[in-house]
């Protein structure tokens, strides 16, 4: 036992403080607070409920005190509750309610300014549905040798053992085992601890091809058709980029790689585990394309897809025309807003670089539509989606599911201290130090995690009611509407440009396009990312 390390100093404290007091005869008042002091401690430690008080008795008491008159404190000196620095104080409440089954209700009315430009909302019907059951599905998966996948609209989105800690990751999975729905394992590879639940995977395949390398770090087909073929991994998801840092590939420092991490990914102790800024294995979109359809086949037929982050346009729809040059198809595209980001970033990736994920999703739908491809190919979303009216309107600008990713981090108890990439995050989540990520107990945060995930998905249930709907997939733009100035509002889907079907493929068409579809699409070719290279 460390008893220098910060959890273990106020116990100590206490102790040493009721020994000394009573050897010197101290009025009993000293005494009666020691031993106050060390019931809390010991209390603290022993508890499984709150991590900061596992890692930090007794004084985590005082960070409860401060957080309780914190509306007091920040409403005559600091924020109020609705400012999103990245997420809002309300935002991760909901978070926290939801997965502790608290009341998620709210009295006396809105917070938000519903005359600022930008707020949205969702028109109800006067014939409101009957409420559907919350688990909400679509399938994946659309070729003659597929192995299609039940998935529902809401998941756990990309992160890596190794960027969360081994207790995060186990509660992670065994709350996506309880709840039925899908957990992305992040580039970092299958771990031993996102199989001992069981819960569905999702194999993301990014650069540094972690779990299927060979020591070169080039892509190895045996390894991935060895780890494809568990029964756990439901689909393929080749990572082209991310929100947090698209174009910059992935660090897990040395400090935080141990010996399992090194075993799981495949690479050596001691030095940060770096993934390229780009893929080995492929050079093209048509090149990427059959390297999609060389990990369908090789993991017998699992709905196989890519996950990108929005940039140059033109190399979007290159990637797209390369689907009509070659018949390749994807079973899915996973679009990543450039606001994600649940590890570091240098901040100007993470403040601007990457396109926000509103615009990113509509190019793609769009270019999907207008090129007759969208009825193939499944959109997942993620980006700062933390409630049912999150999902509802990425559903309605085009997505058939989405994914959380710091969502599912306040539900393990993620405070936004925003400490993930120093190894010593307060409540276990984000670290692989031993002794702060024993704070989080998995048994408890499995259950929370499940909590969170069926809560919102019961709200889904009543939002989409109140539309008149059955199920989310039946959302579109019409069903949404946005604030354009203090005295006019616009349906999103008068608002915004949305092709029809076929429209990309018919040359007369695309004068009369968005620009960026009328200038980059003839421009985009299926042979190159870069057509302007040469």
């Amino acid at each position: 036992m460390n008893l220098l390390s910060p959890r273990y100093l106020a116990l100590n404290a206490a102790i040493v403080t009721l020994l000394v007091s009573l050897a010197l005869g101290a009025p009993w008042e000293i005494p009666a607070v020691a031993a106050a002091l060390t019931v809390v401690g010991i209390s603290d430690l022993l508890q499984t409920k709150r991590a900061l008080r596992r890692n930090y008795p007794i004084m985590a008491h005082f960070r409860f005190f401060f957080e309780s008159i914190r509306p007091e404190i920040r409403q005559y000196f600091l924020e109020d509750d609705t400012v999103a620095e990245p997420f809002s104080r309300n935002q991760r409440s909901i978070v926290y309610q939801r997965a502790k089954l608290d009341t998620d209700k709210r009295p006396f009315g809105t917070q938000l300014d519903v005359y600022a430009p930008g707020y949205e909302w969702i028109n109800h019907s006067i014939a409101p549905a009957p409420e559907q059951h919350h688990d909400f599905r679509i399938e994946i998966g659309n070729h003659p040798d597929a192995q299609p996948y039940s998935a529902s609209v809401f998941n756990i989105s990309a992160m890596s053992f190794g960027a969360l800690s081994a207790n995060a990751i186990k509660a992670l999975n065994g709350g996506a085992r309880q709840g039925g729905f899908m957990h992305d394992t992040g580039e970092g590879s299958i771990s031993p601890h996102h199989r001992q639940h069981g819960g569905d995977l999702v194999w993301e395949i990014g650069s540094g091809y972690f779990g299927c390398r060979n020591d070169d770090g080039s892509f190895s087909e045996e390894r991935f058709a060895a780890n494809a073929a568990s029964p756990q991994v439901k689909m393929i998801e080749l990572k082209m980029s991310q929100g947090a840092k698209p174009g910059h590939g992935g660090v897990l420092p040395a400090a935080k790689i141990t010996p399992e991490i090194a075993l799981t990914r495949g690479v050596a102790m001691g030095v940060d585990c770096v993934s390229p800024s780009r893929h080995s294995a492929f050079g093209t979109p048509i090149e990427m394309l059959r390297f999609i359809e060389r990990l369908r086949n090789l993991s017998g037929g699992k709905p196989t897809g890519f996950k990108l982050a929005i940039g140059h346009p033109w190399e979007f729809f290159g990637i797209v025309k390369a689907m009509l040059a070659t018949g390749i198809v994807p079973d899915f595209i996973v679009v990543d807003g450039g606001e994600g980001g649940t590890g570091a970033a240098p901040v100007e990736f993470t403040d601007h670089v990457g396109t926000p994920l509103q615009e990113a999703l509509l190019l793609v739908h769009n270019t999907l539509v207008g090129a007759n491809l969208r009825d193939k190919i499944k959109i997942g979303a993620s980006g700062k989606i933390i409630t049912a009216f999150d999902i509802a309107r990425t559903l309605a600008l085009g997505a058939d599911w989405c994914n959380s990713a710091r969502g599912f981090m306040f539900a393990l108890g993620c405070i936004q201290s925003q400490s993930c990439h120093t190894d010593r995050c307060p409540t276990g989540v984000a670290t692989q130090d031993p002794a702060r990520q024993r704070a989080l107990v998995v048994p408890d945060k499995i259950q929370r995690v499940a909590n969170f995930h069926e809560n919102t998905m019961k709200a889904l249930a009543q939002l989409i009611a109140a539309a008149g709907l059955t199920h989310p997939s039946q959302l579109r733009p019409r069903h949404l509407v946005r604030r354009i100035s203090s005295n006019q509002v616009k349906l999103v889907s008068t608002l915004l440009p949305f092709l029809e079907p076929g429209e990309l493929l018919d040359p007369s068409q695309l004068s009369r396009l968005p620009p960026v579809f009328g200038h980059y699409w003839p421009m985009a070719q299926a042979e190159t990312f870069d057509p302007y290279c040469g």
